[in-house]
This record gives C-alpha cells, structure tokens and sequence, in this order.
C-alpha cells in the first residue's frame, strides 16, 4: 500500500512537472515554416553550399588539370559534359543528373591509371567526390527513364572513344565544375553552360 501512495505522489510530481515545464515549452516552439513537409526535403537535399566552388585552390587544380589535357586532345568533334546531359530532364533533376555524372567519371576514369598519370587527379577526385557524398541523399523526382538515357549515351560514348574517351572527361573537368556548381547551387554562375572547341 505504501508503495502505491509513492507511485501515486511520483506521477502527480510528473505531470506537474510536465504542465509547468514542458507544455509553456512547446506552445511557444516556432512552427515549422510553410511547405517544409516531406515535398521540400528532396529539393533541399539536391543543394550544395555555394562556398564548396569558391575555394580557389580546388578550382585552380581542377582547371589547371582539364587545361593539361585538353592540349592532348585532338578530338573535337565529340563532347561528354554538355547541354545533351539535360535532354528530356526536368530543371529540378539536374542536380542528381550531376551528381551521377560525377560519381562515373570519379570511379570510371580519375581513380584509374589516371592517378599516376596527371598531377592533381587525386585531389580534383577527392574534391568531387566529397561533392557526391553531400548529395548523397539527392533522389530523382518523376521518370528516371530519360536520365538513364542520357547516362547511357555518355558512358557508351566514353567508352567507344576508348582511352581518349577518359581523356576526354579530364579534358572537361572545368565544365563538370561548372555544370554541377549550376545544378546544384541556388545561385548558379553563368559560366556552367559555356560552349568550348
């Protein structure tokens, strides 16, 4: 009996507890702003922060290596990094679009022979890699048949082009940066869509 009279006093002190404490506590919580239900989760995880591409020293090594062998390179008539990329794909799937992009050309072509071969590759990989890992959580909405697609032509084009076909994606390292800043940034720089040679 002794023990239900302290159980008893025990609870009235929690849920005095509870109403003095906690519910002033809860009633005055903001609300979550409007709209940030489970349909903006998805947009907001295809962001990247903008400072990630203002970091001089990564964007120099990233040209610098594309400037290295694009001097190699005498095939101009084809092209891997490209508005072709964004044919039939919605706006708000380009930054996923990308970041496939990236992690091909990072596990296909940088973390091969490539990293004995051209100086900065390991970081320019570690750098786009590290991209990939903040987007980790980036889904497609809609259909994924056209990305897909367009994925598929890429890599087959690569490979077709054989061993300049990895020269070739290092060559336009610069528009990956580019297009994947655009894609994935609120503020994207006008650059990304540029046209080279």
């Amino acid at each position: 009996m002794a023990s239900l009279q302290t159980l008893t006093k025990s609870f009235s002190v929690w849920v005095f507890f509870c109403c003095c404490c906690c519910l002033p506590l809860l009633l005055t919580s903001p609300l979550p702003p409007k709209g940030a239900g489970v349909g903006s989760t998805s947009h907001q995880t295809c962001r990247l922060r903008k400072t990630n591409f203002q970091q001089h020293y990564i964007r120099n090594r990233t040209y610098t290596l594309a400037k290295m062998v694009q001097a190699s390179d005498q095939d101009t008539d084809n092209r891997l990094i490209g508005q072709q990329l964004y044919i039939n794909i919605k706006e708000n799937n380009r930054c996923y679009m990308m970041k496939r992009i990236v992690e091909i050309i990072v596990k296909d072509v940088l973390l091969t022979e490539a990293r004995e071969k051209y100086p900065y590759t390991e970081e320019v990989a570690q750098f786009l890699a590290s991209l990939t890992s903040e987007l980790s959580r980036c889904k497609f909405s809609g259909n994924r048949e056209h990305i897909e697609k367009n994925l598929e032509e890429m890599k087959s084009k690569m490979k077709q082009l054989g061993e300049n076909g990895k020269n070739k994606a290092i060559g336009e390292l610069d528009l990956l940066f580019d297009y994947v800043e655009n894609a994935c940034t609120d503020a994207p720089k006008k650059g990304g869509n540029k046209k080279k040679n």
